[in-house]
């Protein structure tokens, strides 16, 4: 018979005392790793230039590294249900390493279907969100998982390295050796992990099949739930940071650097955003935190869709409008936390976190596509994000009947 729960052991009798070390390995491995989903986005622009990309081409660029690494979370919090963290980690960490390195390949050879190609298989590097969760989840106890979860959940920052730091990497040390950099930052870190990392143990294997794992976790209405709020706030968050130095460059004009620079402050605020959500989700509930989440978003999406002149309004809006996104996401998995069952943790994340990928996939297609055919200044799109967070807002505040507040 497959072991399919936690050890009943009371929290108390057991040795958690490296709790803060693992959480502090999965969030660097996780922000590692997102810097390597998120190499080609703060690069669109030059691909643009050598490529003569439209904005749809473009589009379709940055966002497809997304999608594998949405769609494999599913597989890959399945697997750390019957793995754990410690193997799941490096594993991935590794696997990732190839194809960024083929990414710049690709980019020698001013190919753009070879970077499609590469880039859909680069999405593996961002599937280790669904590795994290439930191993830092194991960890903690359930008054603490909010923080602990939205802590990890910092490691999205690596998307702000990306963006300050890829484009000045690529001016200082060139385009192909910032690519090995990266690929030997995630050789190293997949040695640490392999090393230093423990799984809690509070953990035990869940040893069922993938496949009716997947389908239990399917039946649960916390599964769908979440990912409808996580498709929102977690893939507003991955759009914008994605798409955002192409964004700047059409409104606004700046060049990859600046471009790359606000970016980087963009993902910060939601960085910081989200262990807050997280802390205050186990203060007030996540059902709180979710609502003025949601709200601030819409209420930013429209200003944002007039333009705001620079540089202290509109860096301001959006700067605002990550800090919300941020909370929503450190709100979703603490609601996680409370409302999975111990066992399905692994596969609900799975599920909830490709749920939030996918959110960030479609965005900038619908944002590349108007600007060239509707309307410029991507204001179809931005209204479209408005409606989408009242319509989440709603659904947060009265369309979930659960135990968390």
């Amino acid at each position: 018979m497959s072991r399919t729960a936690a050890p009943t052991t009371p929290a108390t009798t057991l040795d958690l005392s490296g709790q803060g070390r693992n959480l502090a390995l999965a969030l660097f491995a996780f922000t590692v790793t997102f810097w390597a989903w998120n190499i080609i986005g703060p690069l669109g622009v030059r691909y643009t230039e050598q490529l003569g990309l439209t904005s749809s081409q473009k589009a379709l660029l940055v966002a497809t590294p997304v999608l594998v690494g949405s769609v494999g979370r599913i597989l890959a919090g399945a697997l750390t249900d019957r793995l754990g963290g410690r193997v799941m980690f490096p594993v991935l960490t590794l696997l990732s390493v190839p194809f960024v390195l083929l990414v710049a390949v690709a980019g020698n050879a001013r190919s753009y279907t070879l970077l499609l190609v590469f880039g859909f298989f680069l999405g593996i590097a961002g599937t280790t969100f669904a590795v994290g969760i439930p191993f830092v989840n194991a960890w903690f106890t359930a008054d603490r998982r909010g923080f602990a979860t939205g802590l990890f959940g910092a490691g999205m920052g690596g998307t702000a390295l990306s963006a300050f730091f890829t484009p000045r990497f690529v001016t200082w040390f060139g385009y192909t050796a910032t690519h090995v950099i990266l690929a030997a930052a995630l050789v190293v870190t997949a040695a640490i992990c392999w090393v230093a990392m423990r799984n809690s143990p509070l953990w035990s294997p869940n040893t069922d099949p993938v496949v009716p794992k997947l389908r239990a976790a399917l039946r649960l209405p916390i599964t769908w739930q979440m990912s409808f709020l996580y498709a929102v706030a977690f893939g507003g968050f991955v759009a914008f940071s994605t798409y955002l130095p192409t964004y700047l460059k059409d409104v606004y004009a700046f060049d990859l650097t600046a471009a790359g620079t606000r970016t980087a402050g963009f993902a910060i605020a939601a960085v910081v955003a989200r262990p807050i959500g997280g802390v205050l989700s186990d203060r007030v509930g996540p059902r709180a935190v979710l609502g003025v989440s949601l709200a601030g978003t819409a209420v930013l999406a429209v200003v944002l869709a007039f333009r705001p002149p620079l540089e202290l309004p509109a860096g301001a809006a959006f700067v605002a409008m990550a800090f919300f996104l941020g909370l929503g996401t450190g709100g979703v998995f603490a609601w996680v936390a409370r409302a999975a069952p111990p066992e399905r943790v692994g596969s609900v994340t799975g599920l909830v976190g490709a749920a939030g990928g996918l959110g960030g996939y479609f965005p900038p297609l619908v944002l590349g596509a108007t600007y060239e055919r509707v309307l410029p200044a991507y204001g179809v799109g931005l209204v479209l994000l408005t409606v989408v967070a009242v319509a989440a807002l709603a659904f947060s505040q009265l369309g979930i009947r659960s135990k968390a507040p």
